[in-house]
């Protein structure tokens, strides 16, 4: 008879899932063995943990189902656990494996000894369980696969400890039928049917699998037909855009602005989305940027079908045949000159391959990004949904396993390329067609302008702005790549940012480049926002409308 991990990785195989990445410890070891058990499983492995849950994330967003992970104690979940928050946020499935002491070791409180439910509580709410018993093991891993598929998907965590693991009489368990989903109930739709018809404004807020090109495509229905505008949630996990898919307007990351956005609205209707809250609280401004006179409705939750249910809703108000508006293709001119944070954002755009994944963590400097990509061939684009930084590039791991035949890009900025620098050892091992822009302005350019933001102190004196500082030593992020194993180079103009685009795009294997760019917020700028951002409710809406789209487009 197998022991319990040569049954658990069958029964994870039979399941569906294909794909281990790990980074694993002793207590873990006959996990590992049982890996040349199972042809169908991948494994890959991450030199830090917080590259093998963030490569999960990114997986399961661009394949559909979770992959595993295997982690060595509370200590190694601990240290992965900002992308599997990442990962919770944007209600993505993984199933967590996470090695434990043998049953008989935990009373001894040996060095590694810890609560890891506790630590596994904070991104598996809904299921966390520790295998007693190697023949219950596959019936508790079953469990834990189901509830990560969800609807909606979410983080599992089985804990597995040693004895259990190398135990024999191990059994494979068969998944059960995935349930299915349902569209939003008759009345729901009456409702909020009726709300379109009315006399107010209408916005829909899509979040989740609304952004998939079935559901755009009957939002996009909807607002032909009644003149209903359609907001994105500000951090989507994918969003299908480009030329010939609906565009979609994203909610602003800047509570302002979002107020702004929303403030003309009568109904705002939630397609598996939340209602927008701001993203930190800051004095005297509310934290709900929902306006007082705006009614909230929920046409689907995220354990419901959100493109029957829009199409439910399309065709209540007679919506059926007409035709949505679709994004013109169209690209920005090559740049040139000094490179900017903008041009980098114009390369992009004016190069970006057909069906391309776009990884999106460049921060301040990503500001024009969604402008100049928006008529670019059509591609997937995945956020940080959980705002915990370093999740770029264990997201283009993930994307590029799970879609091989797709060029990735992932595009973040230096202080967060440097949280889980190690994906690019997994890159260069793994053999994956990603390219990698650093957008090097040698600062947290974000936390400079969130020092000002929440009134902590005008400009900040010296102490505090050496905290938000990069220089001294200058981080060369060329040569750690190359010393890990990936092919890059380093840009300081326009001309030699785009051939070094052209080289990679052209050629198979992870590409580097470091894109070396002043801060696009400067000091000046970052002065005025917050007397920008405030004067914002006394202009009128024509004027405010014209700002937000110069600091937010």
């Amino acid at each position: 008879m197998p022991n319990g991990a040569q049954a658990l990785m069958k029964t994870l195989a039979d399941a569906g899932i294909e794909v281990c990445f790990s980074n694993p410890g002793t207590s873990e070891m006959h996990f590992v063995a049982a890996l040349d058990d199972e042809p169908r499983m991948r494994a890959v492995l991450a030199l830090f943990e917080g590259v093998a849950t963030g490569a999960a994330d990114g997986y399961a967003r661009m394949a559909d189902k979770p992959a595993a992970v295997l982690l060595h104690l509370g200590c190694g979940l601990g240290n992965g656990l900002a992308n599997l928050h990442n990962a919770r946020k944007g209600k993505v499935p993984i199933v967590n494996i996470v090695g434990d002491h043998a049953t008989y070791h935990q009373p001894l409180d040996a060095q590694l000894q810890s609560d890891i439910e506790t630590v596994a509580r904070n991104v598996s709410p809904e299921f966390v369980r520790s295998s007693g018993k190697t023949e219950d093991l596959c019936r508790d891993a079953v469990d834990g696969i189901a509830a990560a598929i969800g609807p909606p998907g979410q983080v599992a965590t089985l804990i597995l400890p040693a004895d259990v693991s190398w135990g024999e009489g191990g059994e494979p368990a068969s998944l059960p039928a995935p349930p299915e989903t349902e569209a939003a109930d008759d009345e729901t739709v009456r409702s909020i049917a009726e709300a379109v018809r009315g006399s107010g404004k209408t916005a829909l807020l899509l979040g989740g699998r609304a952004l998939r090109e079935p559901a755009l495509l009957e939002a996009g229905r909807i607002a032909a037909h009644s003149g209903v505008k359609v907001f994105s949630e500000v951090f989507p996990t994918r969003l299908e855009r480009g030329a010939g898919r609906p565009p979609v307007e994203r909610i602003a990351y800047l509570a302002e602005l979002a107020t702004l956005q929303l403030s003309e609205f009568d109904h705002l209707v939630l397609v598996d989305a939340k209602a927008p809250v701001s993203f930190f609280a800051y004095p005297g401004k509310p934290s709900e940027l929902v306006p007082d006179n705006c009614r909230v409705h929920t046409l689907a939750t995220p354990a419901q079908d959100a493109a029957a249910s829009l199409e439910k809703l399309a065709s209540a108000i007679g919506a059926d045949g007409a035709e949505p508006a679709l994004q013109k293709a169209g690209r920005p001119g090559r740049p040139r000159g000094k490179l900017t944070a903008e041009k980098v954002c114009k390369a992009v755009g004016h190069l970006l391959p057909d069906n391309a994944i776009l990884v999106d963590e460049a921060n301040t400097s990503g500001l024009m990004l969604p402008v100049m990509t928006a008529g670019a061939p059509a591609h997937d684009l995945i956020t940080l949904t959980g705002g915990a930084i370093g999740q770029s590039l264990p997201n283009a791991v993930g994307a590029a396993i799970a879609c091989p035949d797709r060029p990735v890009l992932a595009l973040v900025g230096d202080g967060s390329a440097m949280y889980t620098n190690q994906a690019l050892w997994t890159m260069a091992r793994e053999q994956l067609d990603v390219t990698v822009v650093i957008l090097a302005n040698a600062a947290y350019s974000i936390l400079n302008v969130e020092l000002e933001r929440v009134g902590a102190r005008d400009s900040g004196g010296p102490k505090a702005r050496s905290q938000l500082d990069l220089t001294g030593p200058d981080l060369d992020f060329a040569r750690m790549a190359q010393g890990m194993g990936v092919h890059a180079v380093r840009a300081e103009t326009a001309e030699d940012f785009c051939r070094a685009m052209e080289y990679a795009f052209e050629r198979p294997g992870p590409h580097l480049i470091e894109a070396r760019i002043p801060e696009s917020l400067n000091r000046t700028k970052r002065r005025l926002l917050p007397w920008l951002l405030r004067s914002l409710p006394n202009l009128p809406r024509p004027m405010a409308k014209v700002l937000k789209k110069k600091l937010a487009p």
